[in-house]
């Protein structure tokens, strides 16, 4: 019998997890629910030789210490859109429902255990970073706004090439949405929480192997904490490619969903 521990960094499964299943696997939390638990059923049963018989199904989490599901509980904070021009209870935003329903659904399920960090505000309202770069480029043309506004101003004549620069320019700043804002947030004290779980299971021997799903390198420190009291270590980044430091200090790479199509990570900005 073994004991086996699974924890799943949530922020990073919510985000990859759209590329590796259908929709109809990931669209609601009751589904991204089961698509966390099928994850850890896959790992449990390749490690162990269970088949995927209905006569087995059961029989995985036998094999389970506990799968810890790390998060952050939604921010509860209030804002005032700088584009939309409204009012936000980012508490009250389907986000925000659609997270609480998720952490409901992994609490009721057998052996899931969830760590919840806190969101903090970090700034203000910021415009996409991939727009930032563009929009700035006014800072050229302050000179010739300005003259152009000053009481009998005379702007200087554009030239044909600097007139399509400038329009481009202003239809970029006329077709700034409510999305092309984000309000500043920042997530804290989730990987705090796995590092000391793997810490605490690891000194009291409390399993005997760990998979953590992520893809940050932060988690070397524990990997190695935890070879050197006996466990083994895997990571499953979930397809993406993990640093040359973590992988110097984990037992294995294994990911058990399929892998998504090649160009499909690229083609979805990751």
């Amino acid at each position: 019998m073994r004991r086996i521990a699974i924890l799943i960094d949530g922020g990073y499964f919510l985000k990859r997890l759209p590329k590796l299943v259908e929709p109809r696997f990931c669209t609601t939390p009751q589904q991204i629910a089961e698509s966390a638990r099928f994850l850890c059923k896959r790992h449990v049963q390749k490690l162990t030789g269970l088949d995927d018989g209905s006569e087995a199904d059961g029989r995985w989490l036998d094999q389970v210490y506990r799968l810890f599901y790390y998060d952050a509980s939604p921010y509860s904070g209030k804002s005032h859109h700088p584009i939309g021009n409204q009012p936000i209870d980012f508490g009250k935003t389907e986000t925000a429902k659609a997270r609480s329903e998720l952490f409901a659904e992994l609490r009721s399920k057998r052996k899931f255990a969830l760590r919840l960090g806190h969101v903090t505000q970090d700034g203000g309202w910021q415009i996409d970073p991939r727009l930032s770069k563009d929009l700035l480029k006014i800072r050229k043309w302050a000179d010739h706004i300005e003259q152009a506004l000053l009481e009998d101003g005379e702007a200087p004549q554009l030239k044909g090439q600097e007139q399509r620069e400038l329009a481009n320019l202003l239809e970029r700043w006329k077709g700034l949405t409510e999305q092309s804002v984000r309000f500043g947030l920042r997530q804290k004290g989730v990987d705090m929480r796995i590092g000391l779980d793997i810490a605490s299971m690891a000194l009291k021997q409390q399993a005997d192997t760990l998979i953590l799903v992520t893809g940050d390198s932060d988690f070397v420190p524990a990997a190695k904490l935890a070879r050197r009291e006996g466990m083994e270590f895997i990571v499953d980044p979930l397809w993406q490619k993990v640093s040359d430091d973590l992988l110097e200090h984990v037992d294995g790479i294994v990911s058990v969903y399929q892998r998504p199509a090649p160009g499909q990570d690229a083609k979805d900005g990751n």
